[in-house]
């Protein structure tokens, strides 16, 4: 007789749960339903948005919300970093300033029509000269009061009148550049696309409008001049404007009085002046002002006394006392001549540029 629970038939021949072995390869684990993208709306889902029975399950809700939370914390991240990149690098960003013109060089020999004056003492011809009025040194190069420009602020337009002051001060100053001594202190304020012209000019000098030493420096030929007094007199003035929303420009207009005399005189030599007017034209972009650089755009002299054949470019080449200024005029200069063009100007030093005869 069958027991409540067995089937009708009896109990199916073969081993115990033989049915569920045999489907026991097409049986689902919890985990595998659960990743199924395929879930069943409930009842209450169907009878109140009419949705159809099945929904599909996305990735995301299979995401745990800690591993959401990094993902959103990254996104945000890349998010700051692409702005931050743009803002850095983004395409109406100020252009950079383009890279110093060459220097332009004006050489102006200025001949006296009378033997040059002398002295056995410095202070006597400058007491005697129209540098009576001038200040020692630096002194007379002054600079003017720093106010803001439209895109510059005030600090930024007083960096850039002392850094022109600075290469004033050592360019025409300083007694070792001034005897044809080094001048790495001059090279070192100059932008660095500048150092090239500068080391030719030193290297191999020219009159060629490019390339004269003197355009960039004032400097004598030590085996034929000497300084009688260290102390230059110096008189002029500095101007400054904004160029551009990226530069300033500053001008330099200064009058360098030296007391010279023979290098190799046998006794004591007679002391004679000379007069450099030096105009120059810089320009200092923003990366100039936070390097200390500064470029050096033109650069016009007039000098003398000197002959109006010599040659400035290595050296200026001043007549010491007593000396005359050859009788020959500028060189010719033929105008179908190719090639650099040359300098070949000279002007007459007025008799009120030399210091007063000494009375006997």
């Amino acid at each position: 007789m069958n027991g409540p629970g067995d089937p009708p038939e009896g109990t199916p021949e073969g081993p115990q749960g033989g049915g569920e072995e045999e489907y026991r390869s097409v049986v689902f684990d919890e985990s595998f339903v659960r990743a199924a993208r395929l879930q069943e709306f409930s009842a209450r889902e169907r009878m109140d948005d009419h949705a159809p029975a099945v929904r599909t399950r996305h990735a995301w809700a299979r995401v745990s919300a800690s591993r959401q939370v990094l993902l959103l914390v990254i996104l945000i991240a890349l998010a700051f970093g692409t702005a931050v990149y743009m803002g850095l690098r983004h395409p109406y960003k100020e252009p950079r300033p383009p890279s110093a013109e060459p220097l332009k060089i004006s050489l102006v020999p200025l001949a006296p029509r009378d033997p040059v004056p002398g002295a056995a003492s410095a202070k006597d011809l400058f007491a005697a000269s129209p540098a009576a009025q001038f200040r020692n040194g630096a002194e007379g190069v002054t600079l003017p009061a720093a106010r803001r420009t439209q895109n510059f602020s005030e600090s930024l337009v007083m960096a850039a009148l002392a850094t022109a002051k600075e290469y004033t001060v050592k360019s025409a100053l300083d007694p070792a550049v001034l005897t044809g001594g080094g001048h790495r202190s001059v090279r070192l304020l100059l932008a660095p696309s500048q150092l090239e012209q500068f080391d030719r000019s030193l290297a191999r000098p020219a009159d060629d409008g490019r390339h004269a030493a003197t355009g960039w420096l004032v400097r004598f030929d030590p085996a034929q001049v000497a300084l009688a007094d260290p102390v230059v007199r110096t008189h002029g003035t500095f101007s400054i404007t904004e160029a551009s929303p990226a530069a300033l420009e500053v001008t330099s207009d200064h009058t360098f009085v030296y007391a010279v005399r023979a290098a190799q005189a046998a006794g004591p030599a007679d002391v004679s002046l000379f007069t450099v007017r030096r105009t120059m034209h810089f320009r200092l972009d923003r990366d100039d002002l936070q390097e200390h650089h500064v470029q050096v755009l033109q650069s016009s002299l007039q000098a003398g006394p000197e002959s109006c054949s010599a040659d400035d470019a290595p050296y200026l080449r001043p007549l010491l006392a007593g000396q005359k200024a050859a009788p020959e005029g500028p060189a010719g200069t033929d105008p179908y001549a190719t090639g650099p063009a040359t300098a070949d100007l000279c002007g007459t030093l007025a008799p009120s540029a030399l210091p007063s005869p000494p009375r006997g």
